[in-house]
């Protein structure tokens, strides 16, 4: 590098964000991951023993994916090489790895390709590293906030191990914040800082297990604070809470976490718990999701977690989904609120839901059945002659409106595919059909 180069690259370490500044180098300064790191697990015997295989690091920002991957450049008796899915295409690739094969034949040392965001790379720039990686010419190491069974390519995943990145803990981030304050060389520790304990807790709170959110929340806080006379900068929950971003939640409407919030309002609304209902259906609010999504999920599971066990629930489902899409928001909170917390707190049923499926699965798979000659449409000109409609006999002229004659094709009259429950309206059901047909349904 000249001298300029240099230069520039000196200011810029000097006046790099506190997390950069306190990045850590080796497996001992490292915060979090014991499932991966704790001693005698594989992640840290892997880099103990130089036996790197190519993975995939998975996880929320801030976890430690990058700082994984340069800690295994500095541990490792491998070339290290890093690329970024942002501004990295076929030919860069190409390039690290024709590198790759002249030092492994030349030295015999393999090296390792660090390919951040590697989710942003397309087809084409997957399928370029997979003869490489399935022939160990590179060590394929990539990190992505996205669930890589979505967004990498089935073959370049078969190849690689996938390692999922925790949020930090609260003593993790305690933890960070303690070693900012403290270090004078890399991070905070040349300021008189007077932090409270709430601010402590409320930056991590903000933080949500993103170690880099924390540690550069921390530092604006401190450095948007004014000395008092002592030289002391006091940092109580008030100045911190004035002196950064307020939180907001982590959601993307076309990504992972969209798919496990929904799925976490579904599956509090099937378990009964209004206050859990209320939470996820809070987040999605807040994030912008459409109304009207949320809102179909809501008649889905009126039906399918419902049922006849309370048959009101999919006729509130359907009001809240047309109210809605009348109103908008931000009125349309409280309806999809009362609709939500209705569906949560009615008796459960999925007999219909299971009925329908086992009925599907014999029309699928086994031969289907004829229908009866008495049920056959007689309207027609010329369908009394083939006999159809013989023999029908018309429900309401009997005594309840009912009585029992065929409905199933031949031989199948002993399938049964609705079994109601003792759930909510579906117990009435039950009975009634139980004393119609005079058996136990």
């Amino acid at each position: 590098m000249d001298f300029f180069t240099i230069s520039m690259e000196e200011e810029l370490k000097k006046n790099a964000p506190l997390a950069d500044r306190m990045r850590p180098e080796t497996l001992k300064e490292f915060v979090g991951q014991n499932h991966l790191l704790g001693e005698n697990k594989f992640l840290n015997r892997a880099i103990k023993a130089d036996r790197i295989t190519s993975m995939i690091f998975y996880g929320p920002p801030g976890t430690g994916k990058t700082t994984l991957a340069m800690i295994i450049a500095n541990s490792t008796n491998m070339r290290f090489k890093k690329l970024s899915a942002v501004t990295s295409g076929v030919k860069d690739i190409r390039e690290v790895v024709n590198g790759a094969e002249e030092n492994l034949k030349l030295y015999g040392k393999r090296t390792i390709l660090f390919i951040d965001e590697i989710h942003r790379f397309n087809k084409a720039q997957q399928d370029a590293l997979l003869p490489f990686v399935e022939r160990g010419i590179i060590i394929l190491i990539g990190a992505t906030t996205e669930n890589p069974y979505f967004e990498v390519n089935k073959a370049l995943l078969s190849r690689v191990m996938v390692l999922v990145l925790e949020p930090l803990g609260k003593n993790d981030l305690k933890n960070l914040v303690k070693r900012a304050l403290s270090n004078k060389e890399k991070g905070l520790g040349n300021y008189k800082i007077d932090i409270t304990d709430e601010a402590i807790d409320y930056l991590i709170t903000v933080a949500e297990g993103d170690g880099r959110n924390l540690l550069n929340s921390l530092e604006i806080g401190v450095l948007s604070t004014e000395e008092d006379k002592d030289g002391i900068r006091l940092i109580d929950l008030e100045t911190i809470k004035d002196s950064i971003l307020i939180k907001t939640a982590k959601y993307d409407k076309g990504g992972d976490e969209h798919y496990n919030t929904i799925s976490a309002f579904i599956k509090s609304m099937r378990g009964s718990d209004p206050d859990a209902t209320l939470y996820w259906l809070a987040k999605m609010i807040n994030a912008g999701e459409d109304p009207k999504f949320i809102a179909r999920r809501i008649i889905i599971a009126a039906s399918e977690d419902v049922g006849n066990a309370d048959p009101n629930a999919l006729l509130i489902a359907n009001a809240a989904f047309n109210s809605v899409d009348n109103i908008g928001m931000p009125e349309g909170r409280i309806i999809l609120a009362q609709a939500a917390v209705y569906i949560a707190t009615a008796p459960k049923s999925n007999a219909s839901y299971l009925g329908i499926d086992k009925a599907l699965n014999h029309i699928r798979n086994e031969k289907i059945g004829e229908v009866p000659t008495h049920l056959k449409d007689a309207h027609y000109h010329g369908a009394e002659k083939l006999g159809h409609g013989k023999g029908y006999k018309y429900p309401h002229d009997y005594k309840e409106n009912f009585i029992i004659q065929q409905y199933m094709p031949a031989n199948m009259e002993l399938n049964t595919y609705y079994t109601p429950t003792e759930n909510g309206y579906e117990k009435e059901i039950k009975k009634r059909m139980s004393r119609l047909f005079d058996k136990n349904v």
